[in-house]
């Protein structure tokens, strides 16, 4: 990934706070006849391991992934969370100078690492409540794996594998006008709000402040 230096994310928690807030990932792999992408929700774990933590999921039998791909070569898990559309009209500088163009904000995280394939219902039993747990969490009444009935979900664990991800690397990219002079990002952000676009706007004021 192109990472110009004034748009570079190091921290590894700060990255790691976007995967596990937006956990719906594009998976690209190196399948036999090339390149391949899969959009998984993939749930981030710690892992004693690496520093950067795991990455688990499941996938549908009948999906080729978890046979169609090359074990030796690395993965890469896309995370995006929010992305805006930034108007030159928006900039303050705009009415002096008139050198403004459009642009595009957004932030990303890409995780690298060795796929691995679990073919255990255990396993995956386990992957799924974890999952469930931490994304039903927020809701009044939260769902849990054992509301549905025994025979029910016994049948619908043969029909999914389990895929995790040990993550090697990881880059960061948060490109929320940091280029920018302070009164642009400041008329930005105000034209944010304006617009409901409040995620992108408390990025752009986060990367402002001093």
């Amino acid at each position: 990934m192109y990472i110009p230096k004034h748009f570079d994310e190091p921290r590894i928690e700060v990255m790691q706070a976007l995967m596990r807030e937006y956990p719906l990932a594009t998976l690209v792999t190196l399948s036999f006849d090339g390149l391949n992408a899969n959009h998984i929700p993939l749930h981030w774990l710690e892992d004693g391991d690496t520093p950067y933590g795991c990455l688990r999921g499941h996938i549908a039998r009948t999906n080729p992934l978890w046979s169609d791909f090359d074990p030796q070569t690395e993965v890469l898990a896309v995370f995006q969370s929010e992305n805006a559309y930034i108007s030159p009209s928006w900039y303050a500088s705009k009415p002096q100078t008139g050198k403004v163009v459009p642009t595009w904000n957004y932030t990303a995280v890409h995780a690298y690492g060795k796929l691995r394939i679990i073919d255990d219902p255990a396993w995956i039993r386990g992957q799924l409540q974890a999952m469930t747990d931490e994304f039903e969490a927020g809701f009044p009444e939260p769902w849990a794996i054992a509301d549905a009935p025994a025979n029910f979900t016994e049948r619908l664990l043969t029909q999914i594998v389990g895929i995790e991800i040990s993550v090697t690397r990881l880059q960061g990219k948060w490109k929320v006008s940091q280029n920018q002079p302070p009164e642009n990002r400041s008329s930005v952000i105000e034209a944010l709000r304006a617009s409901g676009q409040v995620v992108m706007a408390d990025l752009v004021a986060d990367v402002a402040k001093p």
